[in-house]
């Protein structure tokens, strides 16, 4: 059967078209990304924005016809951390489901760290019990989950998120050295309060899913056009991601939009990104870490849709 999943997050809206057969993704017949900003401004506001909102139902437009070209048996939304923080979040969940037929699925942060655990180790082998540390950085929130094999041992949601610590802290062009301290300060201040001291030690391994991740893999890479199959299992290390924040860091907007590997859409926050993925690298002892295309879309076509 065809099921189609569409991830609505706090930076982009994603759609995923996969074949399903007994439980397992057979093949992935198409992927979508567009970069709508939905969470921009709900951190001081408590409010989606109006004009926010459009560019997600722009962006669905689009997404219900190719719905409909695949003849899927089965379509969900999954709604995030932009989502479930507002005060207007449960209206426009209802707004999604019944203008482009989409079930709705508001995420608590628990959900939403077991679907991207699910997704990002769907293809690995359920025996393995070495510990594996699943980082999902989004627009809104970090989700941090832990697990052996297929089960989950601990997760946790965290209000660090790319646009969230954009807006808090970097209000210039570029960065002055001081607001990217006081950024890590806040992210490093978020994870430590999130994490039991003893979760760290115990992990040895780690894979990186979503926007920044996979951005950053793309830019070590120097990739035009983006190539998933080159992204998809990139071992990213602590030192290349080291490099690559200096030199973004120093950019201004203008000339991150045309760094080879970053979408232009993600210039914008990806300064923020990269902080908060090296501060959780820090915290988990990781000197490299494996990055991922299977992610919570994967996670929610094999639980949800």
């Amino acid at each position: 059967m065809n099921v189609a999943v569409v991830d609505i997050g706090s930076n982009s809206t994603r759609l995923l078209i996969a074949q399903r057969d007994a439980g397992r993704v057979t093949a992935e017949l198409m992927r979508r990304s567009a970069v709508t900003r939905l969470g921009a401004g709900v951190d001081a506001d408590g409010r989606l924005r109006e004009d926010a909102m459009q560019r997600v139902f722009s962006t669905l437009d689009g997404y219900r016809a190719e719905i409909d070209a695949h003849r899927c048996d089965s379509a969900v939304a999954v709604l995030t951390s932009a989502v479930r923080d507002s005060a207007n979040g449960a209206q426009f969940a209802e707004q999604v489901g019944a203008r482009y037929g989409l079930a709705p699925h508001v995420l608590s942060g628990d959900d939403e760290a077991q679907l991207t655990f699910r997704g990002a180790t769907s293809e690995r082998d359920p025996a393995d019990l070495n510990p594996t540390l699943v980082l999902d950085i989004g627009g809104g929130s970090t989700e941090v989950v832990i697990g052996v094999g297929a089960e989950v041992s601990f997760h946790v949601s965290t209000q660090a998120g790319v646009v969230r610590q954009t807006e808090r802290h970097l209000h210039d062009d570029p960065p002055p050295l001081h607001q990217l301290d006081e950024l890590a300060a806040d992210v490093r201040r978020i994870l430590r309060d999130a994490v039991p001291e003893s979760r760290p030690a115990g992990v040895g391994r780690g894979i990186a899913v979503a926007g920044t991740a996979t951005s950053l893999a793309a830019i070590a890479q120097q990739l035009d056009p983006y190539d998933p199959a080159r992204v998809h299992g990139y071992l990213l290390t602590a030192a290349e991601s080291d490099r690559i924040l200096a030199e973004l860091a120093a950019m201004t907007l203008a000339q991150r939009r045309q760094v080879p590997g970053l979408h232009p859409d993600r210039a914008p926050t990806i300064v923020a990104g990269v902080v908060i993925f090296r501060e959780a690298l820090t915290m988990f002892g990781l000197e490299e870490i494996e990055i991922s295309e299977h992610d919570i879309l994967r996670g929610a076509a094999l639980a949800l849709a």
